[in-house]
């Protein structure tokens, strides 16, 4: 009895593979490289740009108005005037001046040109004034825009799917060269688009060649203008030594604690969002306020400058690791408090990424806690950083290679300490986060056909 179609039409099963054989495939890879330079050349220069204004703003400004120094209390006012620009840009530019940091990292697709200026107003508004963000955010809406919109501009025929990957290139390679590998950039794209078999390869293969040529740029106009690269990295670690049984014991309170303290920093993030939104305005210079005098507290509590406190916390986290001793266990418990409030705060009103300071406050938390018995510097520092982050992005991959490529070869020997924190924060992070609901039910609409082809490679990247 006959059960269905026979012959090699019905048996033969579709190559997933085919779309790289497809001579378009070639054509998207020209186009992934040719943007690449450009894409990076503009995010290393709003990089350089955030880097220049944030010395402009709190050492030259203040000496140019007669002050013998920056006052303590000069965040406030700077913070109030940064919630009151990135509010106007809010409500009147187009883009809403980019993503939601409360929301988290997500790849929803490239914007607009018109909805770029929007963005970076916004960005350099929040991370330049001080707001606890980082740079990922905007450069990944930045490169993402840009590189669409030349496509779309030079090619108006280009299909959707593919200028979508495009685009999402364009997005690899700013980021990428900010996390200071390309490797890293593709395990976070392939972790927030949830790709995977072998439309990942295919996917990824564009971007990852947009990174490689970034990486590149980055690095030239790094020589050429003397400003660095501006990517992650930390130097002259020191050896560490191999895990013990005590700190394997640790790995499993740090991961704890960072399950706890993120779930608290979203959940506070977005109550406060919900508040925002309401009255754009007036609460996002309210919250810059409040991250002003935050800092203001943290200096006239330790000594030390408001700056410490500001900023995303990428380019302190060497200083963190190299002068802890000139913390004392109460100043960096003042400063987790401190910065992990700003960053609520900042994550509700502010533009920004939220990976940074979520590697700072974790690795504020490990060189706190290698104060106790059985835990060193080295294997706290890293499991802080790995465990803050998978709480706070939900991307286990990428936190380990974060936690483990920023310490260079020490970061290898101490990798299985950071897995475990990894994994034990992520899976108690996750049993604290309420379940999403389920969109509803679609009614069938029969069986996909067969004939219809493998997916589109553009399309996971969209």
């Amino acid at each position: 009895m006959s059960v269905g179609p026979t012959g090699p039409a019905a048996t033969a099963p579709q190559d997933p593979y085919a779309p790289v054989r497809d001579r378009g495939y070639l054509k998207l890879l020209l186009v992934a490289a040719v943007v690449g330079f450009p894409v990076c050349a503009v995010a290393f220069g709003f990089l350089a740009l955030v880097h220049a204004l944030e010395p402009l703003l709190y050492t030259d400004l203040p000496r140019a108005l007669g002050f013998a120094g920056t006052p303590i209390w000069w965040p406030v006012p700077l913070l109030v005037l940064a919630g009151l620009l990135v509010g106007l840009t809010i409500r009147h530019l187009p883009g809403q001046g980019g993503h939601e940091p409360a929301d988290g990292l997500a790849l929803s697709g490239a914007p607009p040109l018109s909805a770029l200026p929007g963005v970076v107003l916004a960005a350099l508004a929040s991370l330049s004034f001080g707001a606890v963000l980082g740079p990922e955010a905007p450069l990944i809406a930045l490169g993402g825009g840009l590189a669409l919109g030349a496509v779309r501009l030079l090619n108006r025929g280009m299909p959707e799917r593919a200028a979508a990957a495009v685009g999402a290139a364009g997005s690899f390679a700013a980021v990428s060269a900010l996390l200071g590998s390309p490797l890293l950039g593709a395990f976070l794209l392939m972790e927030v688009s949830g790709l995977g078999g072998p439309m990942l390869g295919i996917v990824l293969v564009p971007g990852l060649l947009a990174a490689g040529i970034g990486a590149l740029v980055f690095t030239g106009l790094g020589d050429w203008t003397g400003l660095g690269t501006y990517s992650l990295a930390l130097h002259d670690v020191p050896k560490a030594a191999g895990p013990t049984i005590p700190e394997f014991g640790w790995a499993l309170v740090i991961g704890l604690l960072a399950a706890f303290a993120a779930t608290g920093v979203r959940r506070l993030a977005k109550f406060l969002q919900g508040r925002v939104v309401r009255h754009r305005v007036p609460m996002t210079m309210l919250m810059g306020l409040v991250v002003g005098a935050l800092a203001v507290a943290f200096a006239a509590a330790t000594g030390k400058s408001a700056t410490e406190m500001l900023y995303s916390g990428e380019s302190a986290l060497g200083t963190l690791f190299r002068d802890s001793t000139g913390y004392t266990v109460a100043a960096l418990l003042l400063l987790i408090l401190c910065k992990g409030l700003a960053y609520c705060v900042s994550l509700s009103a502010f533009r920004g990424g939220p990976i940074f300071p979520a590697l700072f406050l974790g690795a504020a938390g490990g060189v706190a806690l290698s104060h106790l018995p059985g835990l060193s510097l080295t294997a706290a520092f890293a499991m802080g950083v790995g465990a803050m982050g998978v709480a706070m992005l939900k991307l286990p991959m990428t936190s380990v290679l974060l936690a483990t490529l920023l310490l260079g070869g020490s970061g290898l020997t101490v990798m299985p300490l950071v897995i475990v924190a990894v994994v034990v924060a992520y899976v108690v992070a996750l049993r604290l986060t309420p379940a999403a609901a389920a969109p509803p039910a679609k009614p069938a609409s029969g069986p996909p056909d067969p004939a219809s082809g493998p997916p589109d490679p553009a399309s996971g990247a969209a």
